[in-house]
């Protein structure tokens, strides 16, 4: 072989491509921040990433959607560029797109942009019955999980604590446990309560419910009245009875929705992928979880989001007819 064709050959091999073939194009991977593997996040990640590879060899996008520690720490990702898509409560969105806290010491995040709403998030009280707890001032002096730092739960709980003149003295022990862990924590007696802002039913409270005797305990009263007229990124919101072991009634609590998220400056047809991969999909992603079963791709694209779609998303919309 002569040294021209061999350097052929070399530039050939550095292309991605060979003789008679086709340049191979880079695979590019893409992460999706999630939540605790026992949570809905964790299962709308993977499902959107599964979906999404399914066309990898035609877009060349692969995905990944690891656990994470949740909606506040998903934002921080998103933002430092950990994650390139991240799943979050539609409160968390607004607070980062206004700079609001806990996200004020970073600023606003004037960049933060909608693909589509998911699956509508219920805070979540789950107690020991033999705690005695009825109501949110019974847990004054009890041993409550209240989440671990940059969970959605956890900054719920603050603003909770907030409206009821409260801080974490209050409690008898203030744990920082992850989602995963805080259901053994109940069943062992170690906790007398434990919280959860999630969409349901899910495997968390199934745990607690079917290895403790424990209650669902109704987040409401004056003060939560006045959480919503102040912060209308929440709503009203009911988990339905008979979705848990001993829990038969329905329990009134607050709620908004599971938003997912990325940045202005993300690559247009990434973003139209992702999304073009779960809309061509949709009926067999609502059959992956019952917090999934009733969506409907018009509320998706309107409901819950507080920044702007991102314009590949936009593309797709539009595609379809859907605005």
């Amino acid at each position: 072989m002569n040294r021209q064709s061999l350097a052929w050959l070399l530039a050939a091999a550095l292309a991605g491509s060979v003789p008679g073939g086709v340049a191979q194009a880079e695979t590019r991977v893409v992460s999706i921040g999630t939540g605790g593997q026992t949570g809905v996040y964790y299962v709308a990640g993977q499902a959107l990433c599964r979906f999404l590879n399914r066309g990898a060899d035609d877009h060349g996008i692969r995905c990944k959607a690891p656990a994470s520690g949740g909606g506040v720490a998903n934002v921080n990702g998103l933002r430092g560029g950990e994650f390139d898509f991240a799943i979050m409560q539609s409160g968390h969105q607004y607070k980062a797109l206004h700079g609001l806290a806990p996200f004020e010491a970073a600023g606003a995040m004037g960049e933060i942009r909608s693909l589509f709403s998911l699956h509508s998030e219920v805070f979540t009280l789950l107690a020991r019955r033999d705690a005695r707890i009825a109501s949110l001032d019974d847990l004054k002096g009890k041993r409550v999980n209240i989440g671990n730092p940059g969970s959605g739960q956890r900054d719920t709980l603050e603003e909770i604590m907030r409206v009821k003149g409260w801080d974490s003295s209050v409690f008898a022990l203030a744990a920082e446990l992850k989602a995963a862990e805080q259901a053994a924590a109940l069943g062992d007696d170690n906790l007398d309560a434990m919280i959860y802002f999630v969409g349901h039913p899910t495997g968390a409270i199934q745990e607690a419910t079917s290895t403790t005797d424990a209650v669902l305990v109704p987040v409401s009263g004056a003060e939560i009245d006045r959480l919503l007229a102040e912060k209308t990124y929440y709503s009203k919101a009911e988990i339905p009875g008979g979705l848990y072991k001993g829990n038969p009634a329905t329990t009134p609590s607050i709620g908004s929705k599971a938003v997912l998220c990325t940045s202005a400056n993300a690559d247009p047809e990434v973003v139209y992928q992702l999304v073009k991969a779960l809309f061509d999909n949709l009926e067999r992603f609502k059959r992956l979880h019952p917090a999934f079963a009733e969506l409907n791709a018009q509320e998706m694209i309107k409901v819950g989001l507080n920044a702007p779609l991102h314009d590949g998303a936009l593309r797709y919309y539009r595609e379809r007819g859907w605005l």
